[in-house]
């Protein structure tokens, strides 16, 4: 028995290494960090911006495999942090507002990878000379932008993710 679980063990370490060793190659076939550090101007820190995005990924792999370490709400709504009668709403405050920033980072996180790819592609550049598209493109790649943004919103405030509709 404990030969199966440890053979499990090892495959599910040698997956991970293996996917998160492709997510990291992406990301340095890409050029997004140092793309990251040269917009921002602080190309003398690049490790530390790619220590964060190492960081990052093992948080997230480590809340999903052990979300109970990750259930802050559970511990503060039953120590009643704030006092028995605000806990709840302080809370609601405080975990939309972490969501809400979490969200745009995530979201401008995906959206440079996605761009990243498609410059590195050559996509848009192809495309735009395909179709004949000379002017614009600027305002073309906005306007795919606030649609995929209004999308989100229509989809997330209409909780359209529960009925599927």
């Amino acid at each position: 028995m404990w030969v199966r679980q440890i053979l499990l063990s090892l495959i599910g370490v040698s997956s991970g290494l293996i996917v998160s060793a492709g997510v990291f190659t992406v990301l340095i076939s890409v050029g997004l960090i140092p793309r990251f550090a040269g917009k921002m101007h602080v190309a003398r820190k690049i490790f530390a911006l790619e220590e964060t995005v190492v960081f990052g990924t093992l948080a997230g792999g480590f809340f999903s495999i052990f979300s109970d370490w990750g259930q802050i709400g559970v511990f503060v709504r039953t120590h009643e942090l704030f006092g028995s009668a605000a806990t709840e709403g302080v809370w609601n405050i405080i975990s939309t507002l972490f969501l809400m920033i979490f969200g745009v980072f995530a979201g401008i996180f995906v959206g440079c990878l996605a761009l990243a790819i498609a410059e590195m592609l050559n996509t848009i550049p192809v495309f735009a000379r395909r179709i004949g598209f000379r002017h614009g493109l600027g305002i073309a790649i906005l306007a795919v932008a606030l649609g995929k943004l209004i999308g989100s919103l229509v989809y997330f405030t209409q909780a359209v993710y529960l009925y599927g509709g």
